[in-house]
Order: structure tokens, then sequence, then C-alpha cells
């Protein structure tokens, strides 16, 4: 069978037992001995299926329930899977059939204003309660900062926006702008440390509703406000901009204008902090499965595809770094609370989309722990001496 000599030829570590469809076993790569891992198949069209496009067809026949893993977790076999993945396509008919989709997503998809609302309320419009369920107690949904791999999750969150608030270098009375609030957090902390005035903008109507009674709760109206605004429809200035988590969903065809608007929305001596999701490798084409089922429109660039829009903005990359590992620490933290939680999600779900989020999480952890996954911290200025010529103010 092709997909069995496909698998042999990519397991080289570890491995598992294949059962397919016809209750056929087969040895794949070195699974170890005592109660090895097993993939058993429901399904005959997954014989084909993974062999064609593994980055698709395996979230789905996991989330369907016709691939089931016995005498192991989704992570143990997925921590196997990506290490012999590693940052290589997984075959030359994935290669093939993901480039033909990722031109014909590129050519199609328009994150448009009205498009863009529609792709944030697909995922963070879900539910309040599902979020509360795995995110820490200020519900901060991007990648948290870990100054030691055993920190727990609310204080690497912490630790995250401390590192960001320094970076921005801010003083008493200025204005910030947060692109892509979320639910709030990162601007209040901005506002409650800094005595900044500060405008967060999120596409969330869930998020904005959140938002604006956290601020009702802690007295800081006069201080800080939440509008549910695109970044585009702005027509104010900002002395500091901080973007965290968003840029994934800006789509590759306005990279040039997102830039340019960071540029027209600073002050001549402004300052720009944007924190992405990023890939270290080449310009690939976006995880299919992902894209489908999680992040409509999403997309994670590769440095080369950034670099060429802020230089033609005229903004200067004053600072960068590339936090590696932290989301993968983050991403399990995630999983583990989810996983823990599993009475109360199907209260409000089914189990297919407790397999769906499993899914994305235990993924998304592996991406970041042995793929071509990283965290880009993009630190911009309208000139060259908008920030100390020195990074110790970052860590005084």
């Amino acid at each position: 069978m092709n997909l069995v000599i496909f698998l042999k030829n990519l397991f080289r570590e570890d491995g598992f037992v294949l059962i397919d469809a016809n209750s056929r076993e087969f040895i794949i790569g070195k699974p170890k001995k005592n109660n090895p891992i097993k993939i058993r198949l429901f399904d005959k069209s997954l014989h084909y299926k993974l062999l064609l496009l593994p980055d698709l067809y395996f979230g789905e026949a996991y989330t369907e329930g016709t691939l089931v893993i016995e005498n192991g977790t989704l992570s143990e076999f997925l921590e196997i899977a990506f290490k012999n993945i590693g940052r290589k396509e997984t075959n030359i008919y994935a290669r093939i059939i993901n480039k033909i989709r990722g031109t014909y997503r590129y050519l199609t998809n328009y994150n448009l204003v009205n498009i863009s609302k529609k792709n944030v309320s697909h995922h963070y419009d879900i539910s309040e309660k599902l979020y509360d369920l795995f995110l820490d107690q200020k519900r901060i949904y991007s990648c948290a900062y870990f100054k030691n791999e055993n920190d727990s999750l609310e204080t690497a969150q912490i630790n995250k926006m401390e590192h960001i608030i320094k970076k921005l270098n801010l003083k008493p009375n200025q204005k910030v702008l947060d692109i892509g609030c979320g639910w709030g957090a990162l601007a209040i902390e901005i506002a409650k440390k800094t005595k900044c005035e500060v405008l967060g903008i999120t596409l969330s109507k869930n998020q904005l509703e959140h938002c604006q009674k956290r601020i009702k709760e802690m007295n800081l109206e006069n201080q800080v406000r939440f509008k549910l605004k695109d970044y585009r429809e702005l027509n104010e200035k900002f002395d500091r901009i901080v973007s965290v988590g968003m840029f994934e969903h800006v789509g590759r065809k306005f990279y040039k204008s997102y830039f340019k608007t960071v540029n027209k929305l600073l002050n001549d001596e402004g300052v720009a902090l944007i924190h992405t999701i990023g890939s270290v490798v080449s310009p690939r084409d976006p995880h299919p499965w992902i894209t489908k089922y999680i992040f409509p429109g999403g997309y994670t660039p590769s440095l080369s595809e950034i670099a060429g829009p802020i230089e033609k903005s005229n903004l200067v990359l004053s600072d960068m770094e590339v936090l590696r590992m932290h989301y993968s620490h983050t991403l399990r933290h995630w999983k583990e609370r989810f996983l823990s939680k599993k009475e109360k999600v199907l209260n409000s779900f089914d189990e297919k989309f407790f397999r769906m989020w499993e899914f994305y999480l235990a993924s998304c952890e592996m991406a970041f722990k042995w793929g071509d996954q990283v965290v880009f911290q993009l630190q911009l200025s309208k000139k060259l001496n908008s920030v100390p010529t020195r990074r110790d103010y970052i860590y005084q």
C-alpha cells in the first residue's frame, strides 16, 4: 500500500502500528515493543487521503472519529510525527496540492474590512465560556514569555506584558493604540503601569463588550477606550502602537498597506511593537486544516515577506527578537487546561468539537516545538534615535 511506503519513509525515529480500514497491521518506524501507539483507520478513503494531503485529512479524520489513537494520546503521537517531519514538507503530493490550494487562496482571499470582521467572529465570538476554560485569568490569547519553562501560565503572561511595555519605552500621558486588543489585558496593564491614554480596537463584539465591562469595573473609563473598529478606519495620531497576535490575520496582500497605516498613525517620534507568529523557513502556503477550521484568513509570514513591506513603508526596524519555544510552552498549558475541563466543554459543545480543539491546540504546540513556527517581536520607529541605542532599558 502506497500509504505504508510513504509512512515508513517518513518515520525514521520512534514509530507506531498502523491498522488500516481492512484490519491489516503495519509496523511504521521503530515503535516501542510494549504497548506501542496504534493508529486505527475506519474509513477506506483515508488510505489515499492521508497520502495525498495529510495536513488536512489527518485532523479531519481525528475530529470525525474515523481515525482513532490507541495505547497513547493525540499529543504523544503528534510528538513522534512532528519530530520526524521537522521543518520539511510531508511529501511531493501534499506539496503540489498545498501549492494549488495556496495559490487559489492567495488569488481569492481579500481580508477587506467586512471579511476581516467575519473571520474574527468565526473564532473569537464562539463562546465566552470556552476561553475561560483554558486561558489565564486575564484571558490573554497570545504567546506568553517564559523566563523559566516551569513558570505558571499566569506568571508567563505577566512577563510578556512587562516585556512589551518596556520595549515600547512609554512615558506618562502618551497616546497608545492597541491594534487587535483581544479581551483588553494589555491595554489595561499599559494604562495602570504608565499613566498613558490607551485606545484598544477589536473586530469581535464579544471582546468589545468584555473590555468595556472591565474598564467600568476598574474605573479606567477616562484613561482607556475600546472600539469595534478596523485599523484602516482610524485617522488619529499616536505616540505608541502595539499589536499582539493580530498581524497573522492581516493577509499577505495587505502587508504593505498595514505598515503604511502604522506609519501614518504614528507621531514623528513614535514607536510601534508588532508581536506576530512567524515562520523560520522560506514562504509556504498556509496550513489547510488550521485555515479551514480555526483561523480563516490567517497566515504566518516568513521574515522575508515582512521585510520588504516594512522598508517600503519608510519605517525603521529598530529592534527584532525571535521568541523560540515560548509558544510551545503556552500551548501546552492551554491544551492541558482544555483537556482537564472536558466535561464542562461537553456541556456546551459536542465530542466532535472537543476533538477538533484538542487537535488544534496539540498540533500547534508541536509545530512550535519541532516545526518552523516562532514568534517575531518587531520594534518599529520613524527615526533612528526614537528609542535608546542600547537594549539595557528593556531589562532594567
